[in-house]
């Protein structure tokens, strides 16, 4: 199905108020000291990321009950109309379990298989930002764009945990990369993919995604002007990991990781 220019802009907006909406149920829980269980895959889960994605299924489900709708805790829903909504509810649960506010709520939407509509919000800090594809991407109400850092040795390089890359067989990319970089930091999740966005740094690397952490993320990264791929450079949202660039440093970095 295509979709026209009013109906994508309904579409973001949704996912905008969506984001917006499920971030207030989180700040209940923020710094609140919620019971915290842990999942088979060893990361947190808590009562505040339940009831987000509860709340984000059933209104998607209210407006448009057609729709495929799949969510880190609560699995697939599978839909007849080519739409297929991707939600996190909380990208960043180890953040938000230590009080740390750099976590976020993350809507995304597939269309035909294809990314193209991505709105985070990042409750306890106040930052909203979404994109459409073709229509831009905006942060706390104006355009974003990423930075024009030309080199490496000029960039601020992001990760969520550097020796991570090193388990999942990009640790010598990863250490070369930092040994360039001009500065390096531990900003991550999907803020810092929205660090690069918003053009306050130029390269974030993550060598383990899953699709709800990515389906929001290549929209806002292209619309700023930036790359949004897999460590094989390729864009998608279903490679299992990512790596968010200003665009101007693409093939600088991709060439040391292929090396």
């Amino acid at each position: 199905m295509q979709a026209d220019r009013a109906e994508l802009e309904e579409l973001g907006g949704f996912a905008l108020a969506l984001a917006r909406r499920a971030g207030d149920i989180t700040l209940k829980y923020f710094q609140q000291s919620p019971a915290v269980d842990s999942k088979a895959d060893g990361s947190f889960v808590t009562i505040a990321d339940r009831e987000a994605e509860a709340f984000l299924r059933q209104a998607i489900a209210e407006k448009y009950p057609h729709d495929g709708i799949l969510g880190e805790e609560e699995g697939e829903l599978s839909g007849s109309t080519g739409r297929r909504w991707i939600i996190d509810p909380i990208d960043g649960t180890f953040s938000f379990v230590h009080g740390v506010p750099f976590y976020g709520v993350l809507v995304g939407l597939e269309i035909d298989g294809e990314a193209i509509v991505g709105a985070v919000n990042f409750p306890a800090l106040k930052e909203l930002i979404y994109a459409v594809k073709g229509l831009g991407c905006y942060f706390q109400g104006a355009l974003a764009q990423v930075s024009k850092t030309p080199n490496m040795d000029q960039a601020l390089l992001l990760a969520t945990d550097f020796g991570t890359c090193g388990e999942f067989g990009f640790g010598r990319a990863a250490n070369e990369l930092q040994q360039i970089a001009k500065a390096r930091r531990t900003w991550g999740d999907c803020y810092g993919h929205v660090l690069v966005a918003t053009g306050r740094a130029d390269v974030m690397l993550d060598p383990l995604m899953n699709i709800w952490d990515c389906a929001a993320l290549l929209p806002i990264v292209s619309e700023a002007g930036g790359t949004f791929t897999d460590w094989n450079g390729t864009q998608t949202i279903a490679g299992g990991n990512a790596i968010s660039t200003n665009g101007i440093l693409f093939e600088e970095v991709m060439g040391i990781v292929k090396e």
